[in-house]
């Protein structure tokens, strides 16, 4: 019911004449929906505004795979990246998948392990959200293998062909085989329709990974959808000057 102004200057009077306990009882009692909504609703502004000043843009999407990267490789390899592109690392990113093991071997001791690193690596590749693999041979194999690597002479200008020449790898790309029917019985032996593609580089005579430590080689492939390319073509031409 709406009060007369007499009626609201006599409740205002009565209200200052109660003491500072009674008053805040008097708010919580009749005000306590609405200050819970206004605290609701300041809670999150303040999560919205905090996500937007605080969220970086992601220059580059990276995995590592069946390689341990230090700290100061890693550090070269996202932050060092960033200051080479002259752009600020407190609103940019390099987003990096860390310890993504993958293996063909369905006996191998950490196949469970290997089953979800699978299934995050088609989860990421779909979402367009990786570009970049460091790996092993292993790694290697796999992801040339399944056609998940891009061929990088198409992708290169004449410039940096000539500069990556001696580090780019060939593997074999299977583009059809008999596995399933093997599964089920249905095939004797293992039989596949396979290509040569060059979709790799070996990094380890560069400098930045001279000290890194590596028990065998190590390669970097490029994801074949990846939608950053110029940011890829950038990266590869970062390490060869770091």
């Amino acid at each position: 019911m709406k009060l007369s102004p007499q009626e609201k200057a006599e409740h205002r009077a009565i209200f200052r004449q109660l003491t500072p306990a009674k008053k805040l009882d008097h708010i919580l009692t009749y005000y306590k929906i609405p200050l819970i909504l206004l605290a609701f609703a300041l809670i999150v502004l303040g999560d919205v505004c905090w996500r937007h000043f605080t969220k970086k843009e992601t220059l580059l999407y990276a995995a590592y795979s069946n390689v341990a990267v230090g700290e100061e490789l890693d550090r070269a390899l996202t932050e060092d990246f960033i200051a080479y592109l002259g752009e600020n690392p407190k609103k940019n990113q390099v987003q990096v998948y860390r310890e993504l093991y993958l293996s063909s071997d369905p006996s191998t001791e950490n196949h469970q392990y290997a089953y979800a690193s699978r299934l995050k690596l088609l989860a990421t590749i779909q979402a367009q959200e990786i570009d970049l693999v460091l790996m092993n041979q292993e790694a290697y194999d796999f992801l040339s293998g399944e056609g998940y690597l891009a061929e990088l002479p198409p992708l290169l200008d004449s410039a940096l062909a000539v500069r990556l020449e001696p580090l780019l790898t060939a593997n074999t790309v299977i583009l059809e085989d008999n596995s399933i029917e093997l599964t089920l019985n249905e095939a004797d032996a293992y039989e596949a329709v396979t290509e040569e593609a060059v979709n790799a580089l070996t990094v380890n005579g560069l400098p930045l990974f001279q000290d890194a430590g590596f028990p065998g080689p190590v390669y970097l492939g490029v994801i074949g959808n990846t939608p950053r390319l110029p940011a890829v073509l950038e990266y590869l031409e970062y390490l060869l000057d770091a």
